[in-house]
């Protein structure tokens, strides 16, 4: 069987369909992107895949072509699949999403505490959720418990005056321009201080 070029660059198509032009993919920057992405040095790398230094070396700079069991172990030890040894990384992917929410359409959400307007509803698969909020509660007792989910969170006051409790804090009072960035599996709840309900700005990521 002849020997495969080390330095052959292997070609992707684009979305799969074998109608598009295809990308230039060289295995071994990609591992070696790879590999970087995880802060791993050679030694871990080739230790977490079962493999020799050397071996992985070679790989990185083009000097050896890998046998389907080495791909196996490098896939494995970078916990990916086969495939994504030769997926172009996400970075080179242009995305151009974007989500316009004018002013009072965000979707309406209420609840015994607060009324929620849903920002950017219609943009599926955020790794953000952000909302404008009108703090309608005025004491602790309103609240059945701890608001506690996943994810980190990000309020930041629009109108008025608050006061955030959480779990493990003293109690905060916060203006307009004031902000908080907490970690939300922490119990937390706001309420309103000024005569008026505030209004508030949260961000809560999705990850």
């Amino acid at each position: 069987m002849t020997a495969r070029d080390p330095k052959a660059l292997i070609r992707i198509a684009r979305n799969g369909s074998p109608d598009t032009e295809a990308e230039p993919l060289d295995l071994g920057v990609r591992v070696r992107e790879l590999r970087k992405a995880r802060n791993w040095t050679l030694e871990q790398a080739a230790s977490q895949a079962g493999l020799a230094r050397s071996t992985l070396s070679k790989i990185e700079n083009g000097q050896m072509s890998p046998t389907y069991e080495a791909l196996k172990k490098l896939a494995v030890g970078l916990e990916i699949s086969v495939p994504q040894l030769f997926t172009p990384p996400q970075r080179e992917q242009v995305n151009g999403r974007m989500a316009v929410t004018r002013s009072g359409e965000g979707a309406d959400y209420a609840t015994a505490t607060y009324e929620h307007e849903l920002l950017a509803e219609t943009l599926t698969k955020k790794q953000m959720l952000p909302y404008r909020a009108r703090v309608r509660a005025r004491s602790m007792d309103e609240f059945d418990g701890w608001v506690r989910h996943d994810g980190e969170e990000f309020l930041f006051v629009l109108t008025g005056v608050i006061r955030l409790y959480t779990e493990f804090y003293e109690p905060l009072e916060m203006r307009r321009g004031d902000s908080a960035y907490y970690d939300a599996t922490m119990g937390h709840n706001v309420v309103s201080l000024s005569e008026e309900d505030a209004t508030i700005l949260w961000v809560t990521s999705l990850a």
